[in-house]
């Protein structure tokens, strides 16, 4: 038993070793095109390690334009989740980019960095946000933080004014990590707390069962003019993340 946890933590920091490697070397002169395949197929290895499985609803609802996708949050797992689906930048609280090697990681790949509780940061975030949206998706975690995944925080409405800015629809995910052994809901990748990163990878590896569920919404179409007040878009996708966990799938 302490061989295999020990191959485990092996193979996870190689895996992050060849993902430095990668960024190092092959990211400068790639295309976007390549460097999506490159952070695909490293999320997908990620997962594997982890003894994740990945489990899509609704992916048909999703554009090839750019969009903005609004998802609660529950693990750091999260990111490398929806990467081995479809790769999307991200906007992440500022306290990741220091976290040793991922934090780097993040940056290379495009991560937008917000201070918490900084209304004059988040003003600058969006106007970064809403330029790169002319080219790119963008996920944001609304809550501000992560939860347990039993329900969703309100959702804070200030990021979604980039999509106002872009003029780009507004797409919904809802997270959940399942026990394939119980079927229920499981806490084994939330990131809570004063948890640390390690802790948290721990946590993960002992539960070897898990399940990563991506269910993905469409952009509201029944208001009156649904583009034109970002608490109302907040308040939309807030409420299809809270009635999907709650059992209650629309």
């Amino acid at each position: 038993m302490h061989n295999s946890k020990m191959i485990r933590w092996i193979s996870i920091w190689s895996h992050v070793i060849a993902g430095v490697l990668t960024l190092v070397f092959i990211f400068p002169r790639s295309s976007r095109d390549i460097k999506n395949h490159h952070i695909q197929e490293w999320s997908k290895k990620l997962l594997t390690i982890f003894g994740i499985e990945l489990r899509i609803l609704h992916p048909e609802v999703l554009p090839n334009d750019s969009y903005l996708l609004a998802s609660n949050h529950i693990s750091w797992m999260d990111i490398h989740a929806i990467n081995a689906f479809r790769p999307i930048r991200f906007v992440a609280k500022s306290e990741v980019e220091q976290w040793p090697i991922f934090g780097w990681m993040a940056k290379q790949l495009g991560t937008v960095f917000i201070k918490r509780d900084s209304t004059r940061h988040a003003h600058v975030v969006v106007g970064a946000m809403s330029k790169a949206l002319e080219s790119d998706s963008i996920c944001i975690f609304p809550e501000g933080t992560s939860t347990n995944g039993e329900t969703v925080r309100p959702f804070k409405p200030n990021l979604f004014e980039s999509a106002l800015i872009a003029r780009v629809p507004v797409y919904t995910l809802a997270i959940r990590y399942i026990s394939k052994t119980t079927g229920e809901r499981s806490d084994a990748a939330a990131f809570i707390g004063d948890m640390g990163l390690l802790e948290s990878m721990a946590n993960i590896l002992r539960a070897r069962d898990l399940v990563v569920e991506l269910n993905f919404f469409g952009p509201a179409g029944s208001a009156p003019n649904p583009l034109s007040d970002r608490k109302w878009l907040a308040l939309h996708s807030h409420e299809l993340i809270a009635q999907y966990l709650a059992g209650k799938p629309r």
